[in-house]
């Protein structure tokens, strides 16, 4: 990636005790991860557009992860659940061979209009793009069975059970579900957090970690990166 631009470090957690070195170092690591591939200026405008439309964005080092696990899938025909402002999008994009083809989803159309920008400050193609306005639960019963290498779901948790499943169906073998937030902002590692959204990211953590159908793997990568591959 060029023109890359200067990150702010993260601040340390004030809760951390200064005497936890260990707790410290590992915070310092992780914050390390997240940044060790920085984000250039088209990147950073649409994270600022994300900000303004009040949608959320991946972080930097959720991005670098999806970039590398659609080059690593030489990933052509990728679905995403939830345009935003396409901040994730675009580290797909960077990631998917010239050839591949993004099929982006989101209720909202203002913020597939700045996805939109963004893919064009990027240079990418018009037909390396498929934007469909429209709740997923409607749009990806509608897609084919087993034609698609990556799915990345990645907003409205309610409905992540129902998403996983439609998007372990539309996965050839090989293919690869990403869940994104399966941590739900820390909670899901704490049982005693039961409130309805951390329970039903918690039960889809679950369900795809005894799901024969698939290897999956929890990533401590933003909040949280579930990836499960299809057998």
């Amino acid at each position: 990636m060029h023109g890359h631009a200067a990150r702010a470090q993260h601040p340390l957690p004030p809760e951390v005790p200064i005497t936890d070195i260990g707790a410290r170092s590992k915070i310092s690591s992780w914050m390390y991860c997240e940044d060790f591939v920085p984000e250039d200026d088209v990147l950073l405008r649409a994270r600022e557009r994300a900000a303004e439309l009040g949608c959320s964005a991946v972080s930097s080092g959720v991005g670098a992860t999806l970039a590398a696990l659609a080059a690593g899938l030489g990933a052509r025909s990728v679905v995403e659940v939830g345009t935003g402002a396409g901040v994730a999008s675009l580290w797909l994009l960077r990631g998917m061979p010239e050839d591949g083809v993004l099929t982006t989803i989101d209720l909202e159309v203002e913020h597939q209009r700045a996805a939109k920008r963004a893919f064009a400050e990027a240079g990418v193609r018009s037909t390396r793009t498929r934007t469909i306005p429209g709740r997923a639960s409607d749009v990806l019963p509608r897609l084919t069975d087993g034609a698609y290498d990556l799915v990345l779901v990645g907003t409205d948790k309610p409905s992540y059970p129902d998403y996983a499943e439609q998007g372990l169906r539309l996965l050839r073998p090989g293919g690869m579900l990403v869940v994104d937030g399966a941590l739900a902002d820390d909670r899901v590692a704490d049982p005693a957090r039961r409130d309805e959204v951390t329970t039903i990211v918690r039960e889809v953590g679950r369900r795809l970690r005894d799901d024969e159908r698939v290897v999956p793997a929890l990533l401590p990568v933003g909040d949280g990166l579930l990836v499960a591959v299809r057998r």
